[in-house]
């Protein structure tokens, strides 16, 4: 049997492990608290957002390891979308960086453009469409390609990728304006209008940087694009018939988020009127915590797919992240800050002094959309006076009083034990001492 010093050692290491797990859990709802009210998008569209080098750093060594296949293997795109993001990002950060200081910029996005313009790049993609390999490869490999020629001085524009960038803006612009349809087929036989909208976004990019000729494209897809908007929302719609154009699907957030990015580069009056029937529409607050984004319009309930991921509460993970980005290029920036701060709350980020890495790093292609949204500003139009804001600095009060709650748990047995001890030693301290009976006799 162990002897009392066995007993009071045992004691001892319970009584410690107690304390580091309150410490800990104290420690967890701190670092909570930090994330909830940082400065989530402190620079804004000016300087650098912060932790998004170091989430370059990871996302640079994850695709070093093939996550882009990995990724190919969990989502229709997902190749594809991680070398563009990660290509785009850069072109951001870029932007952001004196003329003569933009060298790693424009050699990352170069290198990730590359990957685009491969075999592997183009692997989902069928050459037959017009244009070849459809509009969503044209239209975002057009778009790097237009911010890669962004980042170099006019006068210093390799002559190649000038060739190439007015080569397959020519050939988007000349699948528009043959089209019966604003919306160009991504796939045979599908087509849904926010890879239209990058593609067109792109010739808007073609016209600022090069001798403009594209005004009259932009101008009929507009006019299309208002005569078929989707009936219930009034906004562009999720999917369409590839034939007419014609609204197959309400609105939803997963195609809308990623919209509201690219249509003010197109057209900045429509595109705060669609953004603003969006955010009202869709940005919601599930249980009174916090800013979130529904894949479906308020009132309306639908299936989850592989783009928008699971839907607790109606909630898109994906579109609150793109929406956060949406919202900054349209210079929202409380709803912006808003749910980039939820989703550092939520997004369980792992610091380095080198990296940055959300949910343990296990879906790299979330990290990468996290990085681009932060990075979002307008690369042809000015940026936007800023609208009505549609939530104040308070919806953070709900949440920061949960983790207070959960900081302040651990301690509470302990406190209430040793105010219990105090008060009984206080009670007895009072207690009159009573003289003893004088004996008989």
């Amino acid at each position: 049997m162990p002897g009392p010093r066995s007993a009071v050692r045992a004691r001892q290491v319970l009584r410690w492990s107690r304390r580091l797990i309150a410490a800990f859990v104290s420690l967890c709802a701190l670092v909570g608290v930090a994330r909830l009210t940082a400065p989530a998008t402190a620079a804004g569209t000016d300087g650098e957002p912060s932790g998004v080098h170091r989430q370059l750093t990871f996302l640079r060594a994850a695709l070093d390891d093939g996550a882009a296949d990995e990724a190919q293997r969990q989502f229709p795109e997902g190749y594809f979308f991680l070398y563009a993001l990660y290509g785009l990002t850069w072109v951001e950060l870029g932007m952001r960086e004196p003329a003569g200081e933009r060298a790693e910029a424009l050699r990352e996005a170069r290198w990730a453009l590359e990957r685009l313009d491969s075999p592997s790049g183009r692997a989902p993609f069928s050459a037959d469409l017009v244009p070849s390999y459809g509009v969503f490869y044209r239209g975002w490999s057009n778009w790097l390609r237009g911010g890669v020629l962004s980042l170099q001085p006019a006068a210093h524009r390799d002559p190649a990728e000038l060739r190439r960038f007015a080569g397959d803006s020519a050939a988007l612009g000349a699948a528009f304006d043959a089209s019966k349809t604003p919306y160009l087929a991504a796939y045979p036989g599908q087509a849904w209008p926010v890879d239209s909208t990058v593609a067109m976004a792109s010739l808007r990019l073609h016209d600022k940087l090069l001798p403009p000729r594209f005004a009259g494209t932009a101008d009929r897809w507009l006019r299309g694009v208002r005569d078929r908007l989707d009936p219930r929302t009034g906004l562009l719609p999720h999917r369409v018939d590839p034939d007419s154009g014609a609204p197959a699907e309400v609105a939803r957030a997963t195609s809308q988020s990623v919209i509201h990015r690219f249509l003010v580069d197109i057209d900045p009056a429509f595109a705060r009127e669609q953004y603003l029937g969006f955010r009202d529409r869709y940005v919601t607050s599930p249980l009174g915590l916090g800013p979130a984004v529904r894949e479906y319009p308020d009132g309306m309930d639908g299936p989850a797919d592989v783009d928008s991921g699971p839907l607790p509460l109606g909630v898109s993970l994906s579109a609150s992240v793109v929406t956060a980005g949406a919202a900054q290029v349209h210079g929202d920036s409380a709803l912006a800050e808003g749910l980039t701060n939820y989703g550092e709350l939520l997004g369980a980020p792992v610091d380095t002094p080198w990296t940055k890495r959300y949910a343990f790093g296990l879906l790299p292609i979330g990290d990468a959309f996290v990085a681009w949204s932060k990075t979002a500003r307008p690369w042809v139009a000015d940026p936007p006076a800023p609208p009505p804001a549609s939530i104040s600095w308070w919806w953070r009060l709900p949440l920061l009083s949960v983790l207070v709650v959960l900081g302040a748990a651990p301690w509470l047995p302990n406190l209430v034990r040793r105010y219990r001890v105090r008060r009984a030693a206080e009670a007895y301290g009072r207690k009159p001492v009573q003289a003893a009976e004088p004996k008989a006799g």
